[in-house]
């Protein structure tokens, strides 16, 4: 994992040798991604966004992307891959869900039942249904390009999306706070 630097981010040259030294990427959850990434206007529900970082993480993923490593993004991670690859967020899922099931208060994590994909990498790893700890207000909305929707919540929130190709997953759950090393096995044996 990389730490963000705060400033103008990485240059595509610099983070393109990142790429080359490194077997994978994971990126980890934080702060909104900016709505401007995906063409939408701030809703008053969005909260901090920190667009040196957005600028890093989207050029750490194009270069970890264009060397075919394997990327892990890990709940404001998978709703990078999600922008980068051209799709948009929901940005407070309590106006979508009716409920604060995926975070009862910021900074606080819920915990929700999750039904994989048959076939999926994540089915692989983490079985047919299974529980999961998140704290996110945002998730997935359209699709990004290429990307596919392997797991979902009993809301019906996509609570993971992937590329067929390679090992490139998005999850919304943090699988850090029970102590879930499935996906970062997975991870390793992809590289």
């Amino acid at each position: 994992m990389l730490p963000p630097a705060e400033g103008p981010g990485s240059s595509a040259g610099s983070a393109a040798s990142i790429a080359d030294r490194l077997d994978a990427l994971v990126l980890v959850g934080g702060a909104d991604v900016d709505p401007s990434r995906y063409g939408a206007r701030r809703d008053e529900a969005t909260g901090r966004s920190h667009p040196w970082r957005d600028d890093n993480e989207l050029t750490l993923l194009e270069s970890f992307m264009r060397a075919g490593r394997p990327v892990l993004g890990i709940c404001r991670g998978a709703q990078i891959l999600n922008t980068f690859l051209g799709g948009t967020l929901y940005q407070h899922l309590p106006d979508v869900t009716g409920n604060k099931d995926h975070q009862p208060l910021p900074g606080e994590f819920g915990e929700v039942n999750v039904t994989s994909e048959p076939g999926s990498k994540v089915a692989a790893v983490m079985g047919e249904t299974f529980s999961v700890a998140c704290s996110h207000h945002q998730a997935v909305d359209r699709l990004g390009a290429g990307l596919v929707v392997t797991a979902h919540s009993d809301d019906g929130i996509a609570e993971a999306v992937e590329l067929e190709d390679g090992f490139v997953v998005g999850v919304q759950w943090h699988p850090e706070q029970k102590a879930d090393t499935r996906l970062f096995r997975a991870l390793v044996e992809a590289c």
